[in-house]
């Protein structure tokens, strides 16, 4: 606890500093009032009939929020997007005045967050200026001037909301052309032409159900279009989680090209991902660290999974070259929000989930929402089963019209038999089948417990400079019971001992940043500054006796626990401490011509108890991790984009003579381009070479210490495409050459290529929904998987064969419920996941079906 009061006194200390510099700020740069807002919005919304648009012109009126407004290019001018929390029938009025295009719509109201107001000057050539204000209490004004005459307008009616098609045009005798909206049924009639003055019934909708997100905030810290990053983000959405009917993290991120998975801690669903060849510790939650390998995630509060390709030490401190994985969650909704699902399928598996949101006062500004997930099931593993508890409430509370804080809390409670696979006998699997279990029968077990609480508060100095402060507490807690697999004897008797392991890890960072907009002259810089604190700390314990040895090739498994005591070999206090100051500029030299710089200096701390020998050990690190991009657009619908950036991992160590080492450090230059295929569609294909240096490798004069001599290199190529092919038809898939290998050892062989990494994967999955006529509702999806041969180990000493993997869904979704049925592995291929050794290797589940019954509301 004295620990814990230093830690939140420093962090205490580093806001106050902040909050000077956010004060003082505004008043050393100049204003800068036409910036581009991009409100990120992926609440949900529903259809209203005529009937109730009927009653609203009667006069049993609600004013409608809209609390975005996206500004999209297109490769013939631009879109308007009007995005509200709840669908209501909206009535658009249009009609023009001189070279002004002007659309009213009663019964409707600004609510964004940085005002009641948007505005942008020259957004396209041709098109002046755009504004969208509140015209009184009751209704709004989009006013689109043209530079020479009337803009072109079409309006559609999108899952992403109100949608305003606007193409400039060169003359005054030019007239608008109208393309029909997208019926929801066959006799809904056409849209009038906008420029008639007169009402046009359209309905806003949320974006949930699309595929495609065009902007996220990992990569930046701010809500950027994806378009505009120097470098390859990809995102898994909720409705891609849904239709897939993803229960683990991995299932999420099969989607994502160059992602493999490395391990899987006894089969308890904590694991490590590899990206672009390395393999990363730890994810991270909400742009925090989330602890590290043996830390458990649920995905049912889940809102979206970002994966940054590339270094992140710039803003996330040390991490490995490859990448971070970070897990975006559900927040509050300002409008009733109810959901409930219950799974149930092979193996005994069965899952109720519920989601509820919504308003807690009449005025909303105190927000609440409440997801619960419970899971038991058997395994296709024998001897394994699973139980699992998850709660997670979070509250939002508007304090004022500039401030907002958000509290967030999770626990999960995970027990299960603790299981480390099969083994490889020759340079392949053991050939046996991937159902047998080599631990001791109902001795297993492994129970995991983490608690997760923070708070993030944002205020609003002005329409151009904001505060955050922000406060996240994992703690994990890990008790397990297990035999460890070891070598085998005469190919076919499996060496074991029985450990069991004790385990905290306790996590707590607080950020302070300040995110601002100013101009130099018609140079527009978006500048970030942040600070960072970390702790992590725990003890790590492990005992262990003899267990005697186990025909592998055997189906019966009578094997029992050692009834001498456990012998402790492992009793040590582990402490990290991490300080980070980082520094970012968004600046846009001209439209199409966009630079991202920034660089972060990071300390750190480590100590290490050892409470058997009575020893201490401490090392301390430093780095600097620069990052810089460049993006251009030739045409608005493609970004082509360079950049170089930089990561490092300390290496804990002493080498002979008792000195510690430097970081391991990565960097990677990356080229690549970003296409806006359709409205709903876009792509992104990279090229990278990522060099790894500082490697420690084993000293060839003295076998008990390290050297400074490996390196390990990682190049690839990477496509990426998600989104709406055609109405109703929805995609994302991938594909990743990744050529990782060790370039400079003394232990490995050069050459030898990096565990768990296959050269070629691809990746599909594809849903059509029928939109219209008596079958409106019904829809199929297919998924297809290819996961080229793996090295099992760094010796490549076997190899985890290649498979091809298919999935299918077929769902029906009617008013508020929607029915599906998911098989996984539809033709029963055998295949392997992934491995940690020669001694652990996990299979994969063979066919498997589950039924879902769904209601929302």
């Amino acid at each position: 606890m004295r620990r814990l009061q230093r830690v939140l006194a420093g962090c205490r200390y580093f806001s106050l500093q902040l909050w000077a510099i956010a004060l003082v700020l505004p008043m050393m740069q100049p204003a800068w009032g036409n910036e581009l807002q991009s409100i990120k919005q992926t609440q949900r919304g529903f259809s209203t009939s005529a009937v109730d648009l009927l009653a609203q012109q009667q006069g049993n009126v609600a004013v409608t929020e809209v609390t975005g407004v996206k500004v999209n290019s297109t490769s013939t001018g631009i879109e308007v997007i009007l995005q509200t929390s709840k669908a209501e029938a909206l009535q658009v009025l249009n009609k023009s005045d001189a070279n002004s295009f002007i659309a009213e719509i009663p019964n409707a109201q600004l609510r964004l967050p940085l005002g009641d107001s948007f505005q942008q000057e020259k957004p396209f050539a041709g098109i002046a200026e755009l504004i969208v204000t509140n015209q009184d209490a009751n209704s709004i004004r989009i006013t689109v001037k043209g530079e020479g005459s009337i803009p072109k307008v079409e309006l559609f009616n999108s899952d992403e909301g109100l949608i305003f098609g606007l193409t400039p045009t060169t003359t005054t005798s030019q007239q608008p052309q109208r393309q029909p909206e997208t019926p929801t049924n066959e006799t809904q009639p056409q849209t009038p032409t906008p420029q008639a003055d007169q009402p046009i019934e359209l309905v806003v909708t949320g974006d949930q159900d699309g595929y495609r997100v065009p902007d996220a905030s990992t990569a930046t810290r701010t809500d950027t279009p994806l378009r505009d990053i120097p470098a390859s983000i990809q995102v898994v959405p909720r409705q891609v989680l849904q239709d897939q009917k993803a229960v683990r993290l991995q299932d999420a991120l099969q989607n994502v090209s160059g992602v493999t998975q490395a391990g899987n801690y006894g089969g308890t669903g904590a694991a490590r991902y590899i990206i672009r060849g390395f393999s990363q510790d730890g994810n991270f939650r909400n742009g925090f660290r989330d602890a590290d390998f043996f830390t458990l995630s649920e995905i049912a509060n889940l809102e979206r999974v970002e994966v940054l390709k590339g270094p992140a030490s710039v803003l996330f401190g040390e991490a490995e070259p490859g990448g971070i994985i970070n897990l975006v969650t559900k927040q509050p909704l300002s409008e009733p929000y109810y959901a409930a699902d219950f799974t149930a399928g092979s193996y005994g598996f069965y899952r109720p989930t519920f989601d509820i949101s919504g308003p807690l006062n009449a005025d909303k500004t105190l927000l609440y929402r409440l997801n619960v997930a419970y899971q038991n099931s058997g395994s296709f593993r024998d001897f394994v089963d699973t139980e699992r508890i998850f709660i997670a409430p979070s509250l939002t509370w508007k304090i004022g019209t500039n401030t907002t804080l958000n509290l967030d809390f999770e626990y999960l409670n995970n027990n299960t038999q603790f299981d480390r696979g099969i083994v490889a006998i020759g340079n392949r699997p053991a050939p046996i089948p991937i159902s047998r279990f080599l631990g001791v029968p109902g001795e297993n077990d492994s129970k995991t417990t983490a608690y997760r609480a923070g708070y993030r508060l944002e205020h609003q100095f002005s329409k151009n400079w904001q505060l955050r402060n922000a406060l996240s507490i994992t703690i994990n807690k890990v008790n397990d019971f297990r035999a460890e697999q070891g070598d085998l004897i005469d190919d076919r008797f499996l060496d074991r001992n029985f450990t069991n392991g004790k385990f905290e890890t306790d996590n707590y960072s607080l950020q302070t940043e300040v995110i601002g907009k100013f101009a130099t002259g018609s140079i527009i810089h978006q500048p970030l500054l942040g600070i960072e604190l970390n702790r992590s700390e725990g003890p790590l314990i492990f005992s262990r006796g003899i267990l005697s040895p186990i025909d592998i090739f055997s189906s019966v498994n009578n094997s029992v626990i050692p009834t001498n005591p456990l012998t402790t070999f492992v009793n040590r206090q582990i402490r990290t401490d991490r300080l980070g100051i980082y520094l970012q500029d968004q600046i846009t030299l001209l439209d199409n011509l966009k630079l991202l710089v920034g660089g972060r200096f990071d300390f750190t701390e480590q100590k290490n108890d050892n409470l058997l020998a009575s020893t201490s050990t401490s090392q301390s690190d430093q780095a600097f991790s620069p990052r810089v991009g460049l993006v251009y657009q030739p045409i608005p619908a493609i970004s082509l984009y360079a950049s170089y950036s930089s990561s490092f991992v300390p290496n804990i160590g002493t080498s002979v003579n008792g000195s510690t080492f430097d970081p391991a450090q990565g960097t990677q230059y990356e080229v690549g381009v970003k296409a806006d295929l359709s409205n709903r569609l876009s792509a992104t294909l990279a090229a990278y070479q990522i060099t790894k240096t500082n490697v420690l490798t084993t000293d060839p004069n003295n076998p008990d210490f390290s050297i400074l001599t490996g390196e390990q290199r990682s190049r690839g190529v990477e496509l990426d495409i998600a989104g709406e092919i055609l109405t109703g038809w929805k995609i994302i898939a991938s594909y990743a050459y990744t050529d990782a290998q060790i370039t400079k050892d003394n232990q490995y062989a050069v050459g030898n290529l990096l565990d768990s990494v296959a050269k070629n994967t691809v990746s599909l999955w594809t849903t059509y929904e029928i939109q219209r006529g008596s079958l409106q509702g019904l829809g199929f999806g297919l998924g297809l998987y290819y996961v080229g041969d793996r090295q099992g180990d760094l010796d490549n000493s076997f190899v985890l064969p290649s498979y091809f993997r298919t999935d299918a869904a077929l769902y029906y979704k009617r008013n508020n419920w929607k029915f599906a049925l998911n098989i996984k592995n539809l033709f029963d291929e055998k295949y392997y996941e992934t491995s940690q050794g020669r001694d652990i290797i996990y299979p994969g589940a063979p066919l498997t079906v589950l039924g879902t019954i769904s209601w929302e509301f």
